[in-house]
């Protein structure tokens, strides 16, 4: 994103927390998945910056945040303690009330935020996700193959943390690889700054962590809210060639966790904001509230 973003380092309860701001006007949170950075939303933040305040942070373990040591109960990397460090990095910020759009794993982070912090929501925005209860309810065949990093990043430390450590370049590679549907979408700019961040053994245990916690404490916290549901207005955008459009109805699924859904499949792999950029920006800059206040 060139010289254009503001960074600095928001402290938080997990630590230091990198975020890139840019832009004027209503607050609009952007959250990332695994295994990248705030960098993936290099090809849409400059447009969304022409109406919003954008606020790019790395997620707890990621790129240049904060990344603290594993607990026995995962809480460290549960969806609720990363939810709760991005409320805080608003708040410092001085925003309150915002709008959050969130991929992968930010996704999941945006969705528990919704439900533990619905004051601070307004509108939410979750690209190619299914609910984390749902996929493990229904683990099957096809899921476990196309989900198989579920199971394997969540595998008792330190397994997964040595066999990527031996070669982070090939695992980072070959992941994205995998989960992308279109050719040359991901930047060598782009991609150089994941390797970078990834190459930190910190940011690997960091991962497995987050993915071990989904397995765990964040299934616990999802069960106790079952009956729960998002108030806000929420948009559900998924890739119909990504690990989302695999077979389900993703809008019925998320019909059962929000008041108020709407969205569509793009013609892409897993990552939209990379893969079809034009085509994410105008379903989002559709939906958020651009005169919202913060």
């Amino acid at each position: 994103m060139g010289d254009g973003p503001r960074r600095e380092f928001i402290e938080t309860e997990a630590g230091a927390i990198h975020v890139a701001v840019a832009g004027e006007g209503p607050p609009l949170l952007l959250l990332h998945g695994f295994p990248q950075t705030h960098v993936m939303w290099f090809r849409i933040a400059p447009a969304l910056a022409e109406d919003f305040t954008v606020v790019m942070p790395d997620l707890r373990g990621y790129g240049d945040s904060a990344k603290p040591a594993g607990d026995p109960a995962h809480e460290a990397y549960s969806k609720r303690s990363m939810a709760a460090d991005q409320v805080q990095v608003m708040e410092a910020l001085g925003f309150d009330l915002f709008q959050v759009v969130g991929h992968d794993r930010g996704a999941r982070v945006a969705h528990r935020m919704a439900l533990d912090h619905p004051e601070r929501v307004r509108r939410l925005a979750l690209l190619d996700i299914l609910p984390t209860l749902t996929v493990f309810e229904q683990v099957n065949s096809r899921i476990a193959l196309d989900y198989y990093h579920w199971f394997f990043l969540a595998q008792p430390a330190d397994l997964p943390e040595r066999m990527i450590g031996a070669d982070p370049d090939f695992y980072l590679r070959r992941t994205i690889a995998s989960w992308c549907g279109t050719e040359g979408a991901i930047a060598d700019e782009a991609m150089g700054e994941y390797l970078r961040c990834f190459r930190d053994p910190a940011a690997i245990h960091a991962a497995c962590e987050d993915y071990r916690a989904g397995a765990t404490i964040d299934l616990e916290h999802d069960r106790a809210d079952r009956k729960a549901r998002i108030r806000c207005p929420t948009l559900v955008l998924w890739g119909d060639r990504g690990l989302a459009g695999a077979g389900p109805d993703v809008l019925a699924i998320w019909r059962e966790k929000a008041e108020d859904v709407r969205g569509h499949a793009l013609d892409c792999g897993h990552f939209l904001a990379e893969e079809r950029p034009a085509e994410t920006y105008e379903a989002l800059i559709a939906f958020l509230d651009r005169d919202a206040a913060g």
